[in-house]
């Protein structure tokens, strides 16, 4: 699995631009003024960065994501799983459970998601 950390200012631009793009890196820094109150140098030094480390595209002031929302999120969830409940999904399980009772529709969901992971790894 590639390496797609980010941290928390990261994502924040990330989240922007999933939810945006392709957005003017110049509409960006606007945005990213109103919402979390960063100057423009702040933003594009951001941009770079993440440019640099194969997370954004940024051609003739248009940004755009290179790396899609849904993969940061799988690689975030299983470092959490890796690291805080050493790479055991049911242990994970166990304690997101362990003080909240789940709804008919998420207990089916749940049911669903397993089902289909068993059919594909089968």
């Amino acid at each position: 699995m590639e390496d797609y950390q980010l941290y928390e200012a990261e994502y924040r631009l990330m989240d922007l631009v999933w939810s945006r793009e392709p957005i003017n890196s110049t509409q960006l820094a606007r945005l990213c003024l109103e919402q979390f109150g960063w100057k423009k140098p702040t933003v594009y030094n951001l941009i770079r960065k993440l440019s640099d480390r194969g997370f954004l595209r940024n051609e003739n002031a248009t940004v755009t994501a290179l790396v899609d929302r849904s993969a940061v999120r799988r690689y975030e969830s299983a470092q959490v799983v890796k690291h805080s409940f050493g790479d055991s999904l049911p242990a994970f399980v166990a304690a997101f459970l362990s003080n909240r009772r789940l709804s008919a529709a998420e207990a089916d969901a749940l049911r669903r998601l397993i089902d289909e992971s068993e059919e594909d790894h089968a």
